[in-house]
């Protein structure tokens, strides 16, 4: 029997207790991160006595409830001991009598009997570095190699947010505006306060050019954005920066690109050869959101 929660009524031990025993965890859907990315909206969908369950985050329009997944929060989904397809569909049929889904992206292991849509995620998966390396693209492999002078004038160095904030600012190219801006900010303010974000940059002639801010726990290393100084991409330090942080961490934690459908940067994101996961999401346009709200009034 599958229950609908509002988050004040989730038990958080027994769910945390779900996800980390799960077959498909997903740093996204830990409490801490989704209450930061969410703003704690988020119900709680569970199977028996929290024998899988499912979060629904939301957001309210015009004092309609829609389920959309939060910034920087890319897969969700059904989490359990074993992916369980029969109990899937009953999550997902559950799921769209009850709820108004704008975009919701399950996670790579969830399987379905239906069809749905499929965006495309990029992992490497704890291994010995050198076997990894050996495998990264040519041109990858290329881009490693800093010139004489780079080299010897550059460092990777860990930096707080606080001095990363306004190179972040001024080269970021994935928000859509102002507002946009200050609420990714917001987030990675909360993750660093939380101790769950790690800045790291390239720095040149002490100057920052390239900055990763990445989400980190003892199961996963995650790349939330990349941001660079357009002056010195000849230089390459993204390369060198996604590579020094897999060497560091790759015997032991996930790395988690965290996708892209943009060509150019599924490009970048492969040359480091990682596995290709593909994930099940539901998507209306807001077209088809209008149509359904009318239908149910």
């Amino acid at each position: 029997m599958i229950r609908r929660l509002k988050y004040n009524e989730i038990d958080f031990e027994k769910y945390t207790r779900c996800l980390e025993n799960s077959e498909q965890r997903k740093y996204s859907a830990t409490k801490d991160f989704l209450d930061i990315t969410s703003s704690k909206q988020w119900d709680l969908l569970i199977f028996n006595d929290y024998e899988a369950v499912m979060p629904v985050p939301f957001i309210t329009k015009f004092g309609v409830k829609l389920v959309v997944n939060p910034r920087l929060c890319q897969q969700l989904g059904i989490f359990s001991e074993r992916d369980d397809i029969e109990i899937n569909n009953m999550f997902l049929d559950f799921f769209e009598k009850k709820y108004l889904v704008w975009h919701y992206a399950f996670n790579d292991t969830n399987h379905f009997t239906r069809s749905l849509k499929q965006r495309k995620n990029f992992l490497i998966y704890p291994e010995n570095y050198e076997l990894i390396r050996q495998r990264y693209s040519p041109k990858r492999k290329r881009k490693l190699r800093l010139d004489s002078e780079v080299a010897a004038n550059s460092e990777i160095k860990f930096i707080s947010f606080k001095e990363a904030k306004e190179f972040i600012v001024k080269h970021s190219i994935g928000a859509r505006d102002a507002n946009d801006m200050t609420k990714f900010l917001k987030i990675f303010n909360a993750l660093d306060e939380a101790a769950l974000l790690q800045i790291v940059a390239f720095i040149y002639n002490k100057e920052i050019i390239n900055v990763l801010a990445l989400y980190t726990d003892h199961h996963t290393i995650a790349l939330l954005g990349t941001f660079n100084d357009k002056k010195y991409i000849k230089f390459s330090g993204s390369s060198v920066l996604i590579d020094h942080v897999i060497s560091e961490n790759i015997d032991s934690k996930i790395f988690d690109f965290e996708g892209s459908e943009v060509p150019s940067i599924e490009e970048f994101f492969s040359g480091f050869r990682p596995i290709l996961k593909k994930y099940p999401i539901l998507s209306k346009s807001k077209k088809e959101l209008i149509k359904k709200i009318f239908r149910m009034k």
